[in-house]
């Protein structure tokens, strides 16, 4: 292997070792505990290294978030192709995301509710694209005569909504499934509302 390669991957996993060690730092600690200077400490590199790698917190958390979106994307789509007909994808999807944000708080925060240099809409990254076809590919089925794509962002809403909720501990427990039967059949019934 040339001196190039080798220092190119030598980079690549130092750059991987910083966001698995922030993400893990995050969801044991709390991302106020994860700091430049925590994480060069943790990984036993120097500060400038970190910054040559990240520009500070916020770059870092965006890595963590898109790894986190790459994640969910996976973790939807497993759920939805598993599925035997299409209000089963949406129930299943619908779970799958649920348990995402409840077994990953400090990714999801990363996600959804901390600043980042992710962009969401048309200028959205391959990876954000990705995740999102999967929340249509169950949601488009069921919204007839509604423009897709914003039935699809109001089915996500609501699921950003019960995981946040649920997480906050603002939701009475034990009842996850059934709210999400109950968001399941008032997304598959609201494309045929219209035709009422």
């Amino acid at each position: 292997m040339s001196v190039q390669k080798r220092r190119e991957r030598e980079r690549a996993e130092r750059h991987r070792l910083i966001i698995d060690t922030a993400r893990e730092l995050a969801e044991t600690e709390g991302w106020e505990a994860v700091t430049v200077r925590k994480l060069a400490d943790r990984i036993e590199y120097s500060q400038p290294v970190l910054y040559s790698h990240f520009a500070g917190k916020r770059a870092i958390v965006t890595a963590v978030a898109e790894d986190g979106i790459a994640e969910l994307a996976t973790a939807l789509h497993r759920a939805r192709t598993t599925a035997e007909s299409e209000s089963e994808a949406l129930a299943a999807l619908a779970r799958a995301y649920i348990e995402f944000a409840t077994e990953h708080p400090a990714v999801y925060d990363a996600m959804f509710a901390m600043s980042t240099d992710l962009k969401f809409g048309p200028e959205a990254t391959q990876v954000l694209r990705d995740a999102f076809a999967e929340l249509v590919a169950a949601l488009a089925p069921f919204a007839g005569d509604h423009d897709v794509e914003t039935f699809t962002e109001t089915g996500w809403s609501a699921l950003h909504g019960l995981a946040t909720l649920e997480r906050g501990q603002r939701l009475r427990p034990g009842l996850r499934e059934n709210r999400l039967a109950i968001l399941s059949r008032l997304l598959e019934q609201a494309g045929s509302a219209q035709h009422s």
